[in-house]
């Protein structure tokens, strides 16, 4: 080793000898090089027959990527790390606490999809040692370690939307089962405990954790959690001094709660006066009442905005023939199998979302996006791959939800099969055909009124099977005795509020955040690891107001979102007396405006707007404090709005 240090010397650090050396010194100094090179080859030799490879430059490419990524992700893993305030700075529960704010009324926390833990009580084999743990909103060391048995247990039935033949995944319970979704990623954690500051614990404060694939109704078949929430809510209700509860359900759980609300006045016995009886407020934060535009992107092909983004900047990484990921082929075959995300459509169809012609959001401007995409480089016609974008020019139809924006798609995108070597994973277009695939391409463009038979004709399984359990429409007669079958319950355009006057409807929920609406789609390329023939085209950009950018259409909303889904039934489905909401409960809409983290010390919350992150606000944790403690609407400073939701709600004509 000494000798090969000395020859690297010999070889980068030129010699200066003095011009009069004499001709025996180079002689001697040539015998010397080529001593020292004979014992470096050997060296070298010895070292590659040991098993040591030679450094070369790529090694240290792939060093200096790896030390980048690595440095990221910590980084941002200790963003999400940090709490929703700043070190020292004192919690809003604290400070009402000295106001003189008190735990008065119980809190029954709902939470929505993805954000409730779920473990293991019965599994297969793979699943040995396992039992109670979570395999869901936990440390997710399952999915490096045993992946494809993570994903089988993830797994529903594809027929009846109940449990697989020997598995058992149930919601965990209690308020751990969705303070964190990941160690130090907080969903409920900062409400809770700003809750408890001003006085609560488990004996007014409940978590309603339920199993988020199910149907609504299938939680109460399966697990009874309909029936233990109306007990529960009694229970507490009677505990507390006969105080009516206040219930803050987030995103998916504002619809799971009106289904239960709607339950327990009909099937689960409580009768028409039980609400009214028992519950003074509903705060929900970030609903998707009218349900959200990204639901059909993930049916479609498994992705949004940021995995379009990531394709684009690494394709072919998710379908790697190399790696055999096939990512988004087995999220699909799994999340097909969750009738919840079938209750996450939009609904309304074309009278709320728009048509060909016309949506509510049609004069919005993306002010993120206008100069950038008039620098842009003009292209001609749609003629592009995916290495260089085209503009879309003609104004924007966000009611187009889904579109083929490229004419030159080829049909041998579809015609040819995935590699042998890819492995085979079955989702529902295993059953489409060609020419079906081919169809829908041609037809360009779906609304809200034909996007259901869009998701019946690539996923008929998982539309026949939740659509027994969910409907989108809007209800001509309420009086009709079809609305009181329970597909109804959840959306609320097609069911009436329960009869509870001084009952009180909020809607909280971030502004400001690019949200998205509806999609730029064309036909998968042929080759490589895919069976999922269609994907977002992140190489469309532009519209005339720049709210076109890798394929998706934005507006307004919480990221997730859209203000439109979020605000339209408080700003007018419910305000005043409808035939929604028949006796008039009183509704208020919250807005908070996003404001972006200015450091890592600012944590993920403090002021931000976005769908999960908005727990952490300190102005919505102050609002839902203070109705807890017995304030009502109008001391909370009634509506706060900043979008243009009262607009866009004077645009949807609807019969109230």
């Amino acid at each position: 080793m000494a000798a090969i240090l000395r020859f690297r010397k010999l070889c980068f650090l030129e010699p200066s000898s003095p011009s009069s050396c004499n001709e025996h010194k180079k002689q001697t100094a040539k015998r010397d090089e080529k001593k020292l090179r004979e014992n470096c080859d050997a060296g070298e030799d010895g070292l590659r027959r040991k098993g040591v490879k030679e450094w070369r430059c790529i090694d240290s490419c792939c060093w200096v990527i790896g030390l980048m990524c690595t440095a990221w992700w910590l980084l941002l893993f200790l963003h999400h790390c940090m709490p929703a305030s700043l070190p020292g700075a004192e919690p809003p529960g604290v400070r009402l606490r000295r106001q003189g704010v008190v735990a008065l009324h119980p809190v029954v926390l709902v939470p929505g999809i993805v954000t409730g833990g779920l473990e293991l009580w019965e599994g297969r084999p793979c699943s040995d040692g396992l039992f109670r743990q979570r395999l869901w909103a936990g440390s997710f060391a399952e999915i490096f370690k045993r992946p494809m048995c993570w994903l089988e247990h993830l797994s529903l039935d594809n027929e009846t939307g109940l449990d697989p033949a020997g598995i058992r995944v149930r919601a965990s319970s209690g308020l751990v089962a969705a303070d964190y979704f990941a160690p130090g990623y907080f969903v409920w954690a900062n409400l809770i405990e700003n809750l408890a500051r001003i006085g609560y614990e488990e004996k007014n404060m409940h978590m309603a954790a339920y199993d988020w694939r199910l149907s609504f109704q299938n939680t109460e078949v399966r697990d009874q959690t309909l029936s233990r929430l109306k007990s529960k809510i009694e229970l507490m209700y009677v505990s507390n001094g006969y105080k009516k509860v206040v219930v803050v359900p987030h995103s998916m759980g504002a619809n799971y709660f009106l289904h239960f609300m709607k339950w327990v006045e009909s099937a689960g016995g409580g009768g028409r006066g039980w609400c009214a009886k028992h519950i003074k407020s509903i705060m929900n934060i970030g609903p998707v009442f009218l349900g959200v535009p990204k639901a059909v992107s993930s049916i479609l092909s498994a992705e949004s905005k940021d995995v379009a983004f990531l394709r684009a900047m690494a394709p072919g990484l998710l379908d790697s023939e190399i790696f055999r990921l096939q990512a988004l082929e087995h999220v699909m075959r799994v999340s097909r199998t969750w009738d919840s995300l079938v209750s996450l459509l939009p609904k309304g169809g074309e009278a709320v979302w728009g048509n060909l012609d016309w949506s509510p959001e049609e004069d919005h401007v993306c002010e993120w996006g206008t100069r950038k995409y008039q620098q842009q480089s003009k292209t001609k016609g749609n003629e592009t791959d995916g290495r260089h974008s085209f503009q879309v020019q003609e104004p924007t139809k966000f009611g187009r939800i889904v579109s083929f924006g490229k004419t030159g798609s080829s049909p041998d995108a579809i015609s040819s099969k995935p590699n042998a070597s890819c492995g085979k994973v079955k989702t529902e277009y295993d059953e489409v055909s060609q020419e079906t695939i081919q169809r829908i391409s041609e037809e360009r463009v779906y609304t809200a009124d034909t996007l259901l038979d869009l998701l019946r004709s690539v996923a008929p399984k998982m539309m026949k099977r939740a659509e027994a359990h969910f409907s989108h429409g809007i209800a001509e007669n309420l009086s009709d005795p079809k609305y009181s079958h329970y597909k109804y319950w959840s959306n609320p355009l097609e069911t009436e509020l329960p009869e509870a006057p001084d009952m009180e409807i909020y809607s909280l929920y971030g502004v400001g955040i690019p949200t998205e609406r509806s999609y730029v789609y064309k036909l998968s390329p042929p080759g490589k690891c895919r069976s999922i023939p269609l994907q977002i085209d992140s190489s469309a950009d532009g519209s005339h107001n720049g709210c076109l950018k890798g394929g998706v259409y934005f507006v307004d909303g919480d990221e997730s979102v859209p203000v439109l889904s979020a605000g339209f039934m408080c700003a007018q489905g419910w305000k005043g007396k409808t035939r929604f909401n028949p006796s008039g409960s009183a509704t208020y809409i919250r807005e908070y405006k996003h404001i972006a983290p200015a450091n890592l010390l600012h944590g993920r919350g403090l002021e931000s707007g976005a769908h999960v992150d908005i727990m952490g606000n300190v102005a919505l944790i102050e609002d839902v404090l203070r109705v807890a403690a017995g304030a009502s609407g109008v001391e909370l400073g009634g509506d706060r709005i900043y979008s243009d939701i009262m607009k866009l709600s004077e645009k949807i004509k609807i019969h109230l």
